[in-house]
């Protein structure tokens, strides 16, 4: 469930309470729409109420708007994966904190191309994210918009960038790391992405 980042914290809290009642139904928060002039900071409050009713947090950040957002929702809003967060490698100390906590981030390339953040997808950085160690991973973003659903999203950017195979396993791997899963359905999608590696 995504509070909308052009709206009022005030509005957020009130969101989140009315969602509350249904909590069994979803397992975290996250804050989305337009980035400009709306940094993480601004929802404090209401993911450390999130946080404190046991839900998982996530937010967009870096995608349009700066690497400093990303710091902001690691730091103050405290998330565990990063939506988008392309523009993370404008800051090296920020690749080296992805890296060092393995902080996952939501790659939607598609829609990446569509908001102009690339030109188009052959320039896109994703490559050089799994070069660095980032646990990038390939998604869709609200396909009916933006046109595309993950499986478009995964071959429009194997052929933009002529992806190695290995790379396409290590996204695939990474897909799952960053899930919200249990260990042990986390490792039995890994063994089968393991699995069908070893096969090709």
């Amino acid at each position: 469930m995504c509070f909308l980042r052009h709206l009022s914290e005030a509005e957020a809290m009130n969101t989140l309470e009315m969602a509350l009642p249904y909590r069994r139904m979803f397992t975290a928060v996250g804050l989305d729409s337009s980035e400009m002039g709306h940094p993480p900071s601004k929802f404090a409050a209401v993911f450390e109420r999130a946080r404190a009713e046991g839900l998982k947090a996530v937010a967009h950040a870096g995608e349009e708007g700066p690497p400093e957002y990303v710091w902001e929702a690691l730091d103050i809003l405290r998330v565990q994966r990063i939506d988008h967060g392309v523009r993370c490698l404008e800051d090296e100390s920020l690749v080296k904190r992805l890296v060092k906590d393995r902080v996952p981030l939501t790659v939607c390339p598609l829609s990446n191309v569509k908001l102009r953040v690339f030109d188009e997808l052959a320039s896109h950085n994703i490559r050089e994210m799994l070069r660095r160690g980032i646990v990038a991973t390939i998604n869709s973003d609200d396909p009916a918009y933006f046109g595309g659903y993950i499986g478009d999203n995964f071959e429009a950017t194997e052929t933009a960038l002529q992806l190695t195979a290995e790379e396409i396993v290590q996204l695939a791997r990474n897909s799952f790391e960053a899930a919200f899963l249990d260990d042990a359905t986390r490792r039995r999608y890994l063994g089968e992405v393991e699995a069908e590696a070893s096969a090709q």
